[in-house]
Order: C-alpha cells, then structure tokens, then sequence
C-alpha cells in the first residue's frame, strides 16, 4: 500500500506568504518597467513631431503652424471640422497616433467638456482633442477667427492688444530655440495639488469643475522644443526655466500682463 503525501495545512500558508511576498516584491517593479516602455514611447513620438515642425516650417517659409487647442465642438467652423495643429503636421507625420501619447488616461474635465459629452465621450485628450501633447500658445502662428482654444475664438495673446489681431511667428524670432518650450505632454506630475496648493502655479490641480489634472507618470514628461529636438524633464525647475515666448520669456518669469495669474506660464503655456 502507498501512503499518500500531502501538504499540511502550515505548509500551505508558508508557500501562500512566499508567493505574496514574491508578488509584493515584483509588481511594482514591473509596474515601473511598463511605465518607462510608455515613457519612452512618448519620447520618441515627441522627437516626431519636433521633425515634423521642422519640415513644416521649410515648406512655409519659416512661419510657424497655427495654435489651435482643447477642440471638441467643432460647429464653430463651416465647415464644422476639427481644426488642430496636429492636423497642419499631419502631412509630415503621416500618422494621426504619432500625437497619442501612451501615457495619456484622460483627464476629470473630460467628463464635463459639453463638445465631449456630445460627441459620445472620451477616454483621453487624444480622443478629445486630436492629440495627448499641448501646443505652446506664444511659440504658434495666432490668426484672427481661425486660431480657437475651447471652441472659441477669443485667445489673448500678450505680443498683440486685441483677441482678433493676427501674430505670425517666424522660427528666425525665437532667441532661444534649443532651449524654447514650444510643445509639452499634457500632464506633468508636479501640476498635482502636493507640488501646487492651491492651484495658483499650473493651474491643473484645482477644486470642481476646473479640476484637470490626473497622474499620466510619476517621473515626467516630454518636451519638444523650437529646434526641433525632444527629451524628458522631470522637475518644475526645469520646466520653469524653459523658455515660452519667442523673445525669451521663460515659464517661471513673473508679469505684469494684467492677464497672467501666474506669470509668463500663464501667458504662453
């Protein structure tokens, strides 16, 4: 007669404890390695659309694309279609998902943006408005009744003194271009409400229905600038020591625009 083995029941929870301790162990470290995979994706999108800029402005002497940003309803144009920046880089990047950054989850104020809402919804400002990356409004070509942010034509910009005046921006303008914020990832995790109390630097963090931020990483972000190259940042410092505007105001600079709740960032951003 064979005599059957079998676990005891304190072997059991030995083996259960080694796998949770094993499992505590290794998930967070391949939870850092898919977000860097994503991190890195998003980087080498960035670098494509830096590219694309640059061979947008060789076939339109020099003039930087139109700003366009956060457009959902597009019944302000006739015809009503989606107008975005993207879109005047589309030709050169040939590929609409080259501005789907993998890092972008959406936002709270997706749920709320009434041109989302009826549209069906969606899950991430790519989906939203046609690109997960923010176009910096100083560094674009600013076009009376055509440059719109938010479905509306009202954007102030502090280079003119009406809304409705157009301001072309020539790449030969910008002081600083390998070191000019000109496009940035949408989310940054210092835009949260611990690295920004109350609300007053970037302006993401905020209480309902202005709430719009939610953590796309939690070590950065890319950033394209003016000369066309891409790389990560990982601290406000070195987001507020870029450059914005073409005669090199940086994004940390303080103003006295009676439009800047918070300096130049809130003028050019």
């Amino acid at each position: 007669m064979v005599k059957k083995c079998a676990f005891t029941l304190i072997e059991l929870l030995v083996v259960i404890a080694i796998i949770a301790i094993l499992a505590a162990i290794l998930f967070p470290v391949f939870s850092r390695a898919k977000e860097q995979a994503k991190r890195i994706a998003c980087l080498s999108n960035a670098r494509e659309i830096g590219m694309a800029n640059i061979m947008y402005l060789t076939d339109n002497d020099d003039i930087m694309p139109i700003f366009y940003a956060y457009n959902s309803d597009p019944t302000i144009y006739n015809p009503a279609v989606h107008h975005g920046t993207e879109v005047l880089l589309l030709p050169y990047t040939k590929d609409k998902r080259i501005f789907k950054s993998p890092l972008d989850s959406g936002g709270p104020y997706l749920a709320t943006d009434q041109g989302v809402i009826k549209a069906g919804g969606a899950s991430t400002y790519w989906q939203a408005y046609g690109t997960s990356y923010r176009f910096g409004h100083c560094m674009f070509t600013t076009v009376a009744n055509e440059s719109s942010q938010n479905n509306s034509f009202a954007i102030y910009n502090p280079f003119q003194m009406m809304t409705d005046v157009t301001q072309p921006v020539n790449e030969t303008q910008i002081e600083y271009p390998a070191e000019s914020r000109m496009i940035r990832i949408e989310m940054m995790p210092f835009f949260s409400k611990s690295d920004d109390p109350g609300c007053s630097k970037y302006g993401y963090d905020c209480p309902p229905p202005n709430d719009y931020f939610q953590s796309w990483s939690s070590v950065g972000g890319s950033v394209i600038f003016a000369d066309g190259h891409a790389k990560s940042i990982t601290t406000s410092g070195q987001f507020d020591s870029e450059y914005v505007s073409p005669d090199g105001h940086k994004s940390g600079d303080p103003s006295n625009d009676p439009n800047a709740w918070s300096g130049w960032y809130s003028l050019c951003d």
